[in-house]
């Protein structure tokens, strides 16, 4: 399975849904929402955006996290561990 998640540094929501990715081992790609970009600082699947970009996947998005599983709309932390309980 693959993700996506659009972050923001500092979002404690946003930590809580990669460790759940990582405690059900899928891979993600985490869009990080910055307005200052050190590249060099970033892993290998984390790239930054700018929060115009993500409104343009997402036009209603308030918040972070804002995920994606295999390319389908999730919504946000509380949706994610809601779809893993049903699944």
């Amino acid at each position: 399975m693959q993700a996506e998640i659009y972050t923001k540094p500092g979002c404690g929501y946003c930590v809580k849904a990669k460790t759940l990715f990582e405690e059900k081992g899928i891979n993600y790609k985490e869009y990080i929402i910055s307005m200052g970009f050190d590249e060099e600082s970033l892993g290998e699947n984390q790239f930054y955006v700018s929060k115009s970009q993500l409104l343009e996947k997402a036009p209603e998005a308030k918040t972070v996290p804002q995920i994606w599983l295999e390319g389908n709309y999730i919504g946000g932390y509380t949706e994610l561990a809601a779809f893993f309980k049903q699944s």
